[in-house]
C-alpha cells in the first residue's frame, strides 16, 4: 500500500506578497466594486473572495453571470477599509491605522470575519486614547462588544473631563451615552456633567432635526444631585428611609466635589 504524501510548505512571504500584487489590480480582476461615499471603484477577484468569505461567496453568487458584471456598489464602507478587509482576505494579514480601525472594525463585523474582527479589537485596546475612546464606546455599545465597552468605561473613567471634550463624546447615542452616565466612577463633578450632556442634546437635535428637550429627554434621569433629588434624599434621610435615598440619582460619583446639602444624603463617594 502506498504511504500518504508529505505535504511540505514554501516560504510564505513570497507567497502573500504575490497576492498582494493583486490587490486593487484591475489586471485579471473580475469584479468591481463602487465603494462609500466617495463612490471610489475597487477591483477585486470573484473566487478568493467567495472562498474566504460567506459575505461575498453570497454576494458573488452565480447570479451575476460570467464576464465582468456591473459594479457593485457598497456605499456604507468607506474606501480605506473596504481596502484593508480585501488586504486581509487577499494575504490574511493587514496593516491598521488608529485614525480608520473602528471603520475596519465594523466592516469585519458586518461581513462576519471573526479573526479580522479580533486584530482590530487588540489594536484598538492598544492605541486607546482621549480622541479615539468616545468612538470606540459608540462601536462598542452598537454591536454588543462587551469587553470593549468594558476598556472605554474605566479610560474614561480616567480621564473624565478630557473626554467630555472630545467631538466624539458629542456624537454618542442616547444609549451609548447613558452607559456612561450609569457609572459611579466618573472623575468630573456633577455640573460639568451636566454641561455636558447638554452640549450633546443640542448637538443631536440640530442633527435630528427635533427638540432638545426630547433630544435629551432619555439620559436626563441619569444624571444626579437635582435639587428635587437632593430634597428627597433628605426627606429619605429624616424619616429614616435610607434605602429609598440609596438610589443612583442620590449617589455620588468619584469626581463629584463636596457640597454642604451632602450631609443630608449619609453616603460616601465610591
Amino acid at each position: 500500500m502506498e504511504t500518504p504524501g508529505l505535504l511540505v510548505h514554501g516560504e510564505a512571504a513570497p507567497f502573500s506578497t504575490a497576492l498582494r500584487s493583486l490587490l486593487n489590480n484591475p489586471q485579471y480582476s473580475d469584479v468591481c466594486f463602487v465603494v462609500g461615499q466617495e463612490r471610489q471603484e475597487v477591483f477585486a477577484h470573484r473566487c478568493l473572495l467567495a472562498c474566504r468569505c460567506n459575505f461575498f461567496q453570497r454576494l458573488l453568487g452565480p447570479k451575476l453571470g460570467s464576464g465582468m458584471p456591473s459594479p457593485v456598489v457598497l456605499s456604507t464602507v468607506p474606501a480605506e477599509a473596504f481596502l484593508a478587509v480585501l488586504e486581509f482576505l487577499y494575504t490574511n494579514s493587514v496593516r491598521l491605522h488608529r485614525h480608520s480601525v473602528l471603520e475596519v472594525l465594523t466592516a469585519a463585523i458586518e461581513y462576519g470575519l471573526e479573526e479580522l474582527r479580533e486584530l482590530c479589537l487588540e489594536f484598538v485596546v492598544k492605541v486607546l486614547d482621549v480622541e479615539l475612546v468616545c468612538e470606540a464606546l459608540q462601536v462598542a455599545v452598537t454591536f454588543g462588544l462587551g469587553q470593549l465597552q468594558e476598556r472605554c468605561l474605566a479610560f474614561i473613567e480616567a480621564h473624565s473631563q478630557e473626554a467630555l471634550r472630545t467631538r466624539g463624546f458629542l456624537e454618542l447615542s442616547a444609549p451609548a451615552l447613558l452607559s456612561l452616565l450609569r457609572s459611579d466612577k466618573l472623575r468630573v463633578d456633577e455640573a460639568e456633567l451636566v454641561l455636558a450632556a447638554r452640549s450633546w442634546a443640542r448637538v443631536g437635535a440640530a442633527v435630528l432635526e427635533r427638540p432638545v428637550a426630547e433630544v435629551a429627554a432619555p439620559v436626563v434621569r441619569e444624571l444626579r444631585l437635582a435639587v428635587e433629588q437632593i430634597v428627597e434624599a433628605w426627606k429619605c434621610h429624616a424619616l429614616r428611609r435610607g434605602d429609598v435615598a440609596r438610589g443612583a440619582p442620590c449617589r455620588r460619583r468619584r469626581g463629584t466635589l463636596p457640597r454642604e446639602h451632602h450631609c443630608f444624603l449619609d453616603l460616601p463617594f465610591k
